[in-house]
């Protein structure tokens, strides 16, 4: 409990000094060695990358270019880039101190905030559960179709969720474990996730000379919230609820709460805040955005260009046939099916390491015992997703992202009123200009999603009342 989250790939002592000596190193180069020299050491910032790069952000995504075509391009880098902000806040508070952040929460900012925030990352774990199977097992249904020869889809996915389940159980458990396990499986999700970025860049690399450059120009800086689209299929698609599922996907609670326990397990302190925050930047955000506005673009140029219809009962096998033609026959199936597993694999494993150590915060148990391995496995009736969910299988994680959402106001108020602690950060809080600019983001984020969360929930009480009525 005092070295945080266990990694089966935490450094040696031996190797952390290393570490630290070539930090103080960088510390005198000139800016740009210094830049690759971060780009070496880095490590939690990829790990974010591997759990928010999953179902969720691949739904939210497709439906955002193949729907609302370029106009949705600016949520990418501005929703990764509030959650920087407030990321940054939780390694330099962590990094500083040292002390546990669930603690911390409790001891200098709120009980009842530290109760809100571990309890809300331990239920998004098991609610964004559902629709990462669904993804993966419809995917996985899709490849063994078309290993098979079959032009349709017919194979029933849902009995595929399992072996997928049983992956993800040995893989959690080579987080806490297994170093060379844990490599080799961050390498195989690693290759799928930037497979899925690699046959997207190549549709739009084959479409160069269709792209909408204007569009795609003014969608970055537009911040327009479409309105309501109806589908062929008699489903209805809002704009609001696409955006709020990006917001979501960007950063989720689960994240806040696991990241800060990765700094500890590496063994980082005070000499790597820079390389932390540099981290975050170009380990987290740059292959976020990167990865994301490729899949708007690329669905954008060619999904809504050709006015495919797209609705909440769209599946991979569609979706990776309306690219086919594009990036090649067979490529654009694998690819999308192989890196949708990839993505969604990466959060399922994650998730579930992130409620095994929540419940450990919450009630104090010792890590590696019985009660943390079964807390481990509370998400996994997810697998459940593709039999309860059959039609909704890249949609569900729509709602399922919104949803979570609602958890994130309580650390995002906790870590904000934590940066202002003297208390606690002592000397290190951040003073001058720039720290106070950097508490006004801080602070003008968390009222922001606390307003979105209150009107989201007041506009659709009524709708939930009536039904529950009916």
């Amino acid at each position: 409990m005092r070295s945080g989250l266990r990694l089966g790939s935490a450094p040696s002592p031996r190797e952390l000094e290393d570490e630290v000596a070539r930090l103080r190193e960088l510390e005198a180069r000139p800016r740009v060695a210094r830049f690759f020299g971060y780009l070496r050491l880095g490590g939690p910032g990829y790990l974010q990358s591997a759990m928010t790069l999953g179902g969720g952000t691949a739904a939210s995504a497709l439906f955002a270019g193949a729907v609302f075509g370029y106009r949705l391009l600016w949520l990418a880098p501005v929703a990764m880039a509030l959650g920087v902000v407030m990321l940054a806040a939780v390694s330099w508070q962590t990094l500083s101190t040292r002390e546990r952040p669930y603690a911390a929460m409790q001891n200098h900012a709120s009980k009842g905030l530290a109760f809100a925030w571990a309890l809300g990352a331990l239920f998004a774990s098991i609610i964004w559960h559902f629709p990462q199977y669904s993804l993966a097992s419809a995917s996985l249904a899709d490849l063994v179709d078309f290993a098979g020869g079959k032009p349709d889809e017919t194979t029933e996915a849902w009995p595929l969720a399992f072996p997928l389940l049983v992956v993800s159980i040995l893989a959690s458990l080579a987080y806490a474990h297994s170093r060379r396990a844990l490599r080799l499986y961050e390498m195989f999700l690693r290759f799928t996730v930037w497979g899925i970025v690699i046959c997207f860049a190549s549709v739009v690399i084959l479409e160069f000379e269709h792209v909408d450059f204007a569009a795609m120009a003014r969608g970055f800086v537009s911040f327009e919230i479409p309105g309501k689209h109806v589908a062929s299929d008699g489903s209805e698609i809002q704009g609001w609820e696409i955006v709020l599922s990006g917001l979501s996907a960007a950063v989720g609670v689960n994240m806040v709460f696991l990241y800060p326990y990765t700094l500890l397990a590496r063994g980082w302190g005070k000499t790597h805040r820079r390389l932390a925050i540099h981290d975050l930047v170009f380990g987290m955000l740059v292959p976020y955005v990167l990865a994301t506005s490729l899949m708007i673009i690329a669905t954008a140029t060619t999904l809504h260009a050709s006015a495919f219809e797209v609705g909440k009962s769209l599946s991979p096998l569609a979706a990776a046939k309306a690219l086919e033609g594009i990036a090649g026959q067979g490529f654009a199936r694998i690819a999308l099916d192989v890196g949708f597993i990839g993505m969604a694999l990466s959060s399922i494993t994650l998730h579930m390491v992130c409620a095994g150590f929540a419940c450990c915060e919450l009630f104090g148990w010792r890590l590696g015992g019985k009660r943390h391995l079964l807390a481990t496995l509370l998400p996994t009736p997810g697998v459940l997703g593709p039999l309860l969910w059959k039609d909704m299988s890249v949609y569900l994680a729509v709602p399922a992202n919104v949803i979570c959402m609602l958890f994130l106001p309580a650390a995002y108020i906790g870590f904000t009123v934590l940066q202002t602690r003297k208390d606690y950060l002592g000397a290190d809080r951040p003073g001058g200009f720039g720290g106070r600019l950097w508490w006004i983001a801080m602070a003008s984020t968390s009222i922001g999603l606390l307003a979105i969360c209150i009107w989201y929930v007041a506009s659709n009480l009524p709708s939930w009342w009536e039904n529950i009525g009916g």
